[in-house]
């Protein structure tokens, strides 16, 4: 196979030509004040069913990603193929949803046709497509225009700009959508239970193994090092100590790797010297109103393997442990 020196060039042109559309785009709903995007919004908005997305070929294929997005967010959606729609897939299709069509030449028969039907029936319906007066632009209560789009391609002819931005319209109202409705984190976790999603959304408190008045003592500072450990008790324990002030705010950690180093460099001297001495001072650490992401990005940001949860007053109620997140599969040991 022959190489192409300037290939690198032209996967640039590629993603350039893409990005071109998009900031174009972005550009055209800064100066549309409302008409188009507000429309189509308000449109989504007072849907009581089901968002409907229907689309031919790629536009089809993007339409199912838009429709996953905004049952992601908390609007009840399904795709239905336009040809099949005719064949008897109206029946998915109800008084009370809105129907998003999507074609970018705005001229596609089976989109045009369906939207016609859907009037007919009284359906809402959302059309995108690059001109606002195409077919589709007419059969259709709202439209978003997508404008004129040069295609990455070097021909003009394969789907590419223009899907890319049909894909960030469908991003944009789902997520202006959410928005309006005020869907938060905890709404997300709710859809997104399983996976890595979900399990970064799940809030901290849910997931400590190790607990202050279950499993977890908070060991004064003025206690010796020996003591705190006979304290810290034998058998199943965090790999680290939790140090409180005098009001039982954290004031530091000793880790087993902290106390295995100071014997190495001591020998057991340190011993009998006080948790005030040796503990790493202010540790890192986070608020109970922490997800489980948060401890992620601190183990993999600061390289720390324990973490001190506390309360709004700064007191420790648990420890996380690095382990505990490798277990959840969102950290790799």
């Amino acid at each position: 196979m022959t190489a192409h020196p300037d290939e690198s060039a032209f996967l640039a042109a590629v993603i350039n030509a893409e990005a071109t559309a998009l900031t174009r785009l972005a550009a055209a709903i800064e100066t549309d004040s409302g008409p188009h995007w507000g429309a189509a919004l308000d449109l989504l908005a007072a849907t009581d069913g089901h968002v409907v997305v229907c689309g031919m070929g790629k536009s089809g294929l993007v339409g199912q990603k838009i429709s996953a997005t905004l049952a992601s967010l908390g609007q009840p959606s399904h795709f239905v193929h336009p040809a099949e729609a005719v064949h008897g897939d109206l029946g998915r299709i109800r008084r009370g949803d809105s129907v998003m069509l999507l074609s970018f030449s705005g001229e596609t028969a089976e989109v045009v046709d369906l939207a016609l039907i859907l009037k007919a029936d009284g359906i809402r319906r959302l059309g995108v497509s690059a001109k606002p007066d195409s077919s589709l632009a007419r059969a259709c209560d709202a439209h978003i225009p997508l404008g004129n789009i040069t295609e990455a391609c070097p021909h003009n002819l394969a789907p590419t700009a223009s899907t890319t931005a049909m894909m960030a319209v469908g991003d944009a109202l789902a997520l202006a959508l959410a928005r309006r409705r005020n869907f938060a984190a905890d709404d997300f976790h709710r859809h997104h239970p399983g996976g890595m999603l979900g399990a970064g959304l799940r809030s901290i408190t849910e997931i400590l193994r190790f607990r202050v008045g279950e499993n977890l003592p908070c060991l004064s500072q003025s206690l010796k090092v020996r003591e705190a450990i006979a304290q810290a008790g034998a058998g199943r324990r965090a790999g680290a100590m939790v140090v409180v002030d005098a009001a039982g705010a954290l004031a530091g950690i000793l880790t087993d790797g902290d106390i295995r180093r100071l014997l190495n460099e001591h020998g057991e001297s340190m011993l009998g010297k006080s948790m005030d001495e040796v503990m790493t001072r202010s540790p890192r650490s986070l608020p109970s109103s922490a997800v489980v992401a948060d401890a992620v990005r601190m183990v993999r940001e600061q390289r720390i393997d324990e973490i001190p949860v506390v309360d709004a007053a700064g007191r420790p109620i648990g420890l996380v442990d690095v382990q505990d997140l490798v277990a959840m599969k969102v950290v790799s040991e």
